[in-house]
């Protein structure tokens, strides 16, 4: 869910801004936080579709978008760290990015092909 919402804001922000949306950020960010547009929806529907490269792939774009976000906000939350406390914005942002890096390992192995959760049932004890 994270990540449609991901797309929704910056669906919004180009909605809104249109090209120049980004415009206070450097291109390279900018031109990032654009591609999350595609980038986004297509981390959640390889999700979705369980397929094994997802939980990377989606890491990957994650660490991409916390290097944007905290390079454009670096300076402001070093001069205010308080006012970036608060349930929108960088804050989520990165929690939601801590969270997609710290899983990414485990939930790529739960998805390999042949790897089911109950893989390994013991077998019951002889009786005797």
């Amino acid at each position: 869910m994270g990540f449609l919402e991901g797309a929704g804001a910056h669906g919004y922000f180009l909605a809104t801004g249109g090209l120049d949306a980004y415009s206070y950020a450097p291109m390279p960010v900018q031109l990032l936080f654009h591609a999350l547009l595609l980038l986004d929806p297509l981390v959640a529907l390889l999700i979705v579709c369980a397929r094994p490269a997802a939980p990377l792939f989606g890491a990957a774009v994650m660490l991409a978008d916390l290097v944007g976000n905290w390079t454009v906000a670096w300076h402001a939350v070093m001069a205010h760290p308080t006012t970036f406390l608060r349930p929108v914005g960088l804050l989520p942002i990165t929690l939601f990015g801590i969270f997609v890096l710290g899983t990414a390992l485990p939930l790529r192995r739960a998805l390999m092909p042949g790897r089911h959760l109950n893989a390994y049932v013991p077998s019951p004890p002889k009786a005797g």
